[in-house]
């Protein structure tokens, strides 16, 4: 069995008080989950985590997905 790795984990709380924790892949993959599911989503509360990131560049990123 080989090792999967996730590229984004995804973070988010519902309208409805649901908690979604997710991952995902690749980019496309993120925003085909963000698209089906974001009637459901609070987007003040959503998180998405780039694993693959620089620790430097994490420090100065204020974007939010």
């Amino acid at each position: 069995m080989g090792k999967t790795t996730y590229r984004y984990l995804i973070n988010a709380e519902g309208k409805g008080g649901e908690t979604y924790l997710t991952h995902c892949q690749d980019k496309e993959e993120l925003q085909k989950w963000l698209e089906v599911h974001e009637r459901d989503l609070i987007m003040e509360k959503l998180h998405v985590i780039d694993k693959k990131k620089h620790p430097l560049l994490k420090l100065f990123s204020f974007k939010k997905y």
